[in-house]
């Protein structure tokens, strides 16, 4: 049995080789159990930073990271001592198979490293955003999605770095050096895109807007259901899904329609000139009765001009920011009631009739 164990295999013996498969078998096996044990021991130390932590969201996100990295990063361990069969060695492309096999080996460890700090974020998003939703304001929510979005760049790009470096063996100093040339071209040619990303800082730290407003901007009207890094979402009220650029919600005159104090509906009646001046009067008396409702907060009504072929009558009234449904609905009411007023006076709009006169005789 020892002859058999001592006997080398492809520059290895078989002991060795079961050693390193006992091990990374072990971990597979094991995987998903030390995964979370190591996600509990990480949960103690969060627990006491932040309060009121899911422990089953943290494992969630957490746990299927962690085990492949951990099994990653054994396998590579334990591989890493066996000797590399002299029967594999080989070129392609002027790289050994050795160093090719170990480039791949690295580029999976970081990739997976990447992953888990991916969901790190997550969760740590996760547990802010639980906080933000105590708040009344929905700013702190879309704050927390930004700067989730914008560390998972940063964290990308230092992944793409590292691979560069541990796994193709660039210089990253003179690599950043000999790109630094270029990227005044590349801010060139990126100018809007950077545009948009200072743009998305200042709505941030301006807060013109936040999530969940409605707003009115480049003949655009909707709710705001995300600030990006690049564009703003906006659903509008025909149910269409808008991106509008940062650079032109901040840029372009942007009315808020939800920091509005007051909605305000005009009713506007040209009134024939058979009508007298006494009836008149008498008409906007009782319009302004009918205003007398507990949801108009304002209301005015008068006689806005005369003219050669009516009376204008302009009728405002303001309500509270109400729904636009609830407002509509109040609106049309008073319609109605301004028009059973006039059935009631006898007054006509202008134009609504009309006299033709013939004059002469037939034949002439």
């Amino acid at each position: 049995m020892n002859d058999f164990l001592d006997r080398v295999f492809l520059n290895n013996p078989v002991k060795l080789y079961l050693i390193v498969a006992g091990v990374i078998l072990f971990v597979l096996i094991l995987k998903r159990f030390i995964s979370h044990y190591l996600a509990g021991l990480i949960y103690t130390l969060v627990r006491n930073v932040f309060r009121g932590v899911d422990k089953k969201s943290f494992s969630d996100l957490v746990t299927q990271p962690l085990g492949w990295f951990l099994l990653i990063w054994v396998s590579i361990l334990a591989l890493h001592k066996l000797t590399f069969p002299a029967l594999f060695e080989g070129e392609v492309y002027g790289y050994s198979t050795k160093q090719i096999i170990h480039t791949i080996g690295t580029i999976i460890l970081i990739v997976s490293f990447i992953w888990l700090l991916f969901r790190m974020i997550d969760f740590i998003a996760l547990i802010l955003e639980k906080k933000a939703d105590l708040t009344a304001s929905q700013a702190d929510n879309q704050l927390i999605i930004f700067f989730k979005d914008f560390f998972k760049i940063v964290i990308g790009i230092i992944g793409i770095l590292m691979i560069l470096k541990a796994g193709f063996g660039f210089n990253i100093s003179s690599l950043i050096t000999g790109l630094s040339i270029a990227t005044a071209a590349i801010a060139l040619a990126l100018r809007e895109s950077l545009e948009n990303l200072i743009a998305s800082f200042i709505i941030f730290v301006d807060k013109p807007f936040t999530a969940g407003d409605l707003v009115h901007v480049q003949q655009v009207t909707g709710t705001v259901e995300k600030i990006g890094l690049r564009s703003t979402r906006i659903r509008t009220d025909q149910k269409t899904y808008v991106s509008v650029p940062n650079k032109q919600m901040v840029d372009s005159i942007l009315d808020n329609l939800s920091l509005r104090t007051q909605r305000k509906a005009e009713i506007r009646l040209e009134v024939g000139l058979n009508s007298s001046v006494e009836t008149l009067n008498q008409f906007m008396e009782a319009i302004k009765i009918k205003l007398d409702h507990p949801q108009i907060e304002e209301s005015s009504v008068f006689l806005l001009d005369i003219r050669s072929n009516s009376f204008l009558i302009q009728t405002d009234f303001f309500t509270a920011p109400i729904a636009i449904g609830e407002f509509n609905k109040l609106k049309q009411q008073k319609n109605l009631e301004i028009l059973k007023l006039m059935e009631e006076m006898n007054i006509e709009l202008a134009g609504a009739s009309s006299e033709i006169k013939i004059s002469g005789k037939l034949g002439q």
